[in-house]
């Protein structure tokens, strides 16, 4: 049924009643089109007054395209982690975590649809059925940050993310190893691998970081390692080559001294040929696998009786204590494991060569003394592997 003829003309929009006795307010956007509202109204009064409250809203420049967030939620947010350029493993991150995760919930959704409630119903769900606590956080920082964009890009008005707390992980206190245990890890994964155990814990370089290293990266005269890039491994067995994790992850890192032999070893027997050698290769020649090198972890681990959950990663976390307790300071390890964030760069930055030198020293001679006590403990050996200790 149309409406009658003639309307009441305002000083801003239009309003007008229909047959049936509803009434309808229209007005003339920014952009010079007519927009009618979406709903009609019971009483010429609340027509007025929805009127009021659009021109308040141009007036503060807060007016918004009512058609803005009709974009489907799934295009916009899989087309947000492409225009990221993040890290390989940072980007698979985020695809998986939508992919199990998220778009379940919200992939039919328009941006405008997803509101505080259904968010958390969401996070509520994702608790109970995954009991996964730390995953869920990533995924509502992962939320988060994309209708972040969406606000930024003026499609939704305010973001529905509105949890205090609910992005927050609160981490397990990871397993720190001791100084022999470390050892014994690098005895038991081989002889061609043990070089990289060492500079998990001492370095600590990422796995990634290590899959990377040439020979002209080190220097042995002066025990430096220059990480420039890193070659991580996806999902799919693809290596991915290309830049460290951040910008500080490109640096120089000072080995404590009693790695000089490990590190001349290596070099010698097992890495590749040439400035542009890679440090580490399997027995066949192949570059550097997390694959492969995980079995081989994993039945180290066992004969060292380390536990289950003891990461390849942990080993940083070890260096990190270790240097700490050599007396490093948080600017001083921050810097040898290559962390970044806005706030740690300010705290980190003046920690130099020089002070990295009186690091790896420290880390030096509180090793040399821990294998000094251990040599003094009646010695339970696993198959007579000779060991190349020393400086």
């Amino acid at each position: 049924m149309g409406p009658k003829k003639g309307k009441a003309m305002r000083r801003f929009g239009a309003v007008r009643r229909y047959r049936s006795g509803r009434w309808t307010a229209s007005y003339i956007d920014p952009t010079g089109l007519r927009r009618r509202a979406p709903d009609t109204f019971e009483t010429k009064s609340d027509a007025e007054i929805w009127l009021s409250q659009v021109e308040a809203d141009i007036s503060r420049k807060d007016w918004r395209d009512p058609d803005a967030g009709a974009v489907n939620f799934e295009e916009y947010a899989l087309k947000w982690v492409k225009e990221r350029g993040v890290a390989p493993l940072t980007e698979e991150l985020y695809e998986r975590l939508l992919r199990l995760h998220v778009l379940p919930t919200f992939e039919e959704y328009d941006l405008d649809e997803i509101t505080p409630p259904r968010v958390r119903e969401w996070r509520t769900e994702r608790l109970a059925t995954t009991g996964a606590a730390t995953t869920v956080a990533k995924s509502y920082r992962l939320l988060k940050a994309i209708l972040e964009t969406a606000t930024d890009d003026e499609l939704i008005r305010r973001n529905p993310c509105r949890i205090r707390g609910a992005g927050k992980e609160v981490a397990e206190e990871r397993e720190i190893a001791t100084v022999p245990q470390v050892d014994a890890l690098a005895d038991a994964v081989g002889p061609r691998w043990r070089l990289m155990v060492y500079l998990g814990a001492y370095g600590p370089l990422r796995p990634e970081e290590q899959a990377e290293l040439r020979r002209k990266d080190v220097d042995i005269d002066t025990m430096t390692i220059r990480v420039r890039k890193a070659a991580p491994e996806l999902s799919t067995g693809e290596r991915a080559e290309g830049p460290t994790k951040s910008e500080a992850g490109k640096r120089y890192v000072v080995l404590p001294a009693f790695l000089r032999a490990e590190l001349r070893r290596h070099l010698d027997w097992y890495a590749e040929r040439g400035p542009e050698g890679l440090l580490f290769v399997g027995e066949k020649g192949a570059p550097f696998r997390r694959s492969s090198f995980g079995r081989k972890w994993r039945r180290a681990r066992a004969v060292v009786g380390m536990p289950d959950g003891f990461r390849f990663y942990d080993l940083r976390h070890t260096g990190h204590t270790l240097s700490t307790r050599s007396g490093a300071t948080l600017k001083d390890t921050m810097v040898r494991a290559g962390q970044s964030t806005e706030r740690a760069a300010l705290i980190y930055q003046h920690s130099d060569r020089e002070r990295q030198k009186e690091v790896a020293s420290g880390l030096d001679k509180m090793v040399r003394a821990a294998r000094e006590r251990d040599a003094d403990q009646p010695e339970e050996g696993a198959g007579g592997a000779e060991v190349v200790r020393g400086a």
